[in-house]
This record gives structure tokens, C-alpha cells and sequence, in this order.
């Protein structure tokens, strides 16, 4: 067969043809009469073997070799190959991205295009003193994507990075509440600590929602963050939780300051109550807890703590009976301050 009719079956190029034969790599078995290629079955069917070795991503100097060489392996050659498509992919999809950032941003000019290169190229790098510099960097007027900043706040481990990026995130304006709350369904618990953080920063009711809802997660550290922020806004139902991190000593100070201000409401001081003197009289509260508890009774509404912390000062346990007594001085005094 002749090197027209192989091209025109095989697919392949009477250049290519050529050059395959230049490098011996599929030479013809034979020549005709007036000094033509001539190509026998067994030629055609290399020709087909090339090509296929060729769509894996040989190169010809591969080929050759696995073609040539009886004892060659292809297992390595072809698990290098996976990894330099793998890498090539990530590279791909790396760029993908960049391009879909910057196309989110609706950049009016090459200014704000090179102001969200320079942010991706920032938030990908190993230094959090880098990525932070990068979030802080003078946005120019170039709004940023929320997706972008949204993606780097879920993912982000460093501290102070991520309250850069959550900083940045409120500012950027938009639907910020939207663009992190997936991140409170998430399997990784880390992105859901992350998300509650983030949706903390935002005030509405569809940050407030989500955090009443954050408060049934299965995370203690989730439900936290969770109650922390619902407490400041005035929800009620994140009174059990932080009467626990009272109970744990995680925040507790905090959480106790929080259920002072839940109690000013008389509806909920009842409730805030209740839940503190069932714990002190638990059986498996221990000295550290009951002290914990204690103090958490002085930031009660002032008829309400008085109550509870004189009838703590009779208490078996003396270092909560001491710390009770004094509270309740404390809070009498504030009641009737000496007349100069």
C-alpha cells in the first residue's frame, strides 16, 4: 500500500508519515519500482500501535523505546504519565478559576483585573503573612468576587488571615450571608466552624436564622461560636448552650455576661435561671463547676441573684458558700450605696 492510501485510511499524514520513517520509527518494508514507500499489513498495524502510544501522551522517543525494547516495563512510564496529567489538570483548572474570578468581578478595565490576579496569587501563598497582606491590600475601587473571598474564608486555617478574609468579606457587600452559609453544611467540621465565624460578622435575619440553627449542630466548638453570636443578638434559644460553656468553663465568662443580658428580659430570666440552679444541684457537678455557676448567678437581674446567692451562702461546699455570700454583699451594696 502506498504512503497516499495509508494516510487516507490510517488517519495520519504523509508528512507525519515521514517523519515517522526519518526516525525509524515505522519505516515502510518495501519500495516500488519507481522508488515509492510501500507499506506492508505489518507496517500499517505499527502505524496503528504509534498512534495509540501517542494518545496516552508518549512522546515519539518513548514510543520508539516501548516498541523496541522486549523487556520494557509500561507501568512506570505510564504512572509518570498520570502524574504529569494530574499536574497538568490541576494547572488547568488553576487557571479555569483565576479566569472565573476575575470574570465574576465584571472588572471595568485591566486595573481591576490585575488587582484580583494579584489577590488570587496572594491568597496561593505558603506565608499567612502573605495572604493576609493581600486581603488588607488597598482595593483600588475594584470590587472582589464574594465567591472568591467566601471559598478563601471557609478554607482558611491561619487566625489572623481568616479574620482579614472575613473582614474583607463584610465589606465587599452583596449577599456575604449567602455566600459562606453552605459552609454550615459542610462534613468537614472545620468549614463549618469556619462558616458560623464568618455568618457571625453579618447582622439580619438570615444571619440570625442560620445561627439559631447552627446551635443543633453536632460540633461543641460550632454551637459555641453559634450561641456566642445568637446570645449578643437577643435569641433565647442559645440559653442552653451557654449555660453549658458555663458549666465546661470554655468561654464562660463571656457566656455568663450574655445570660445576664438574656435575664433582663423576664421571660427569660425565669428560664436562665432554672437552668443554673438545676446545675449547681446536679450530683456530678463538682467544686470548679459550682464555682462557675455561682458567679454566673451575679450577673442575674439583682433580685433574682440576691435570692439565689444567700441561699448559696449556706452551702456545704465552703469556697462556693464564701464566693456566694460576697456576690450577694456585692449586690446588696450596688443596691444601697452609703449616703455620703
Amino acid at each position: 500500500m502506498l504512503i497516499g492510501e495509508v494516510a487516507h485510511r490510517s488517519g495520519v499524514s504523509t508528512r507525519m508519515l515521514r517523519h515517522y520513517d526519518s526516525l525509524g520509527l515505522v519505516r515502510p518494508t518495501g519500495r516500488t519500482v519507481g522508488g515509492y514507500r510501500e507499506y506492508s499489513t505489518q507496517d500499517i498495524r505499527r502505524i496503528f500501535h504509534v498512534e495509540s502510544l501517542r494518545s496516552l501522551g508518549l512522546s515519539l522517543r518513548q514510543i520508539g523505546r516501548a516498541l523496541e525494547d522486549p523487556g520494557f516495563a509500561p507501568s512506570t512510564l505510564v504512572g509518570d504519565l498520570i502524574r504529569q496529567t494530574e499536574d497538568r489538570l490541576k494547572r488547568e483548572q488553576e487557571l479555569l478559576d483565576r479566569l472565573r474570578a476575575v470574570d465574576a468581578s465584571a472588572p471595568g478595565g485591566w486595573q481591576g483585573v490585575l488587582r484580583i490576579i494579584e489577590l488570587l496569587r496572594g491568597l496561593g501563598s505558603a506565608s499567612p503573612a502573605h495572604r493576609q497582606q493581600a486581603v488588607l491590600a488597598p482595593a483600588e475601587d475594584v470590587p472582589l468576587p464574594l465567591d472568591l473571598l467566601a471559598g478563601a474564608v471557609l478554607a482558611e486555617a491561619d487566625p489572623n488571615v481568616a479574620g482579614a478574609l472575613r473582614w474583607a468579606l463584610a465589606r465587599a457587600g452583596g449577599d456575604g450571608v449567602a455566600s459562606v452559609a453552605s459552609g454550615l453544611a459542610s462534613a468537614d467540621v472545620d468549614v463549618r466552624r469556619r462558616a458560623v465565624l464568618a455568618i457571625a460578622g453579618f447582622s439580619g435575619a438570615e444571619a440570625a436564622a442560620l445561627l439559631t440553627g447552627a446551635l443543633g449542630d453536632p460540633d461543641p466548638a460550632v454551637r459555641r461560636h453559634a450561641a456566642l453570636a445568637s446570645g449578643k443578638r437577643g435569641e433565647t434559644a442559645a440559653v442552653p448552650t451557654l449555660v453549658r460553656m458555663v458549666v465546661e468553663g470554655t468561654n464562660d465568662v463571656e457566656a455568663a455576661e450574655l445570660l445576664g443580658t438574656l435575664s433582663r428580659d423576664a421571660g427569660c430570666a425565669e428560664r436562665v435561671m432554672s437552668a443554673l440552679t438545676g446545675e449547681l444541684a446536679a450530683p456530678a457537678a463538682d467544686a470548679a463547676v459550682r464555682i462557675r455557676l455561682t458567679q454566673a448567678l451575679a450577673e442575674m437581674p439583682p433580685p433574682l441573684a440576691r435570692d439565689a446567692l444567700r441561699r448559696l451562702a449556706g452551702d456545704a461546699d465552703r469556697d462556693v458558700a464564701l464566693i456566694a455570700a460576697a456576690l450577694a454583699g456585692m449586690l446588696e451594696e450596688r443596691s444601697h450605696p452609703p449616703i455620703p
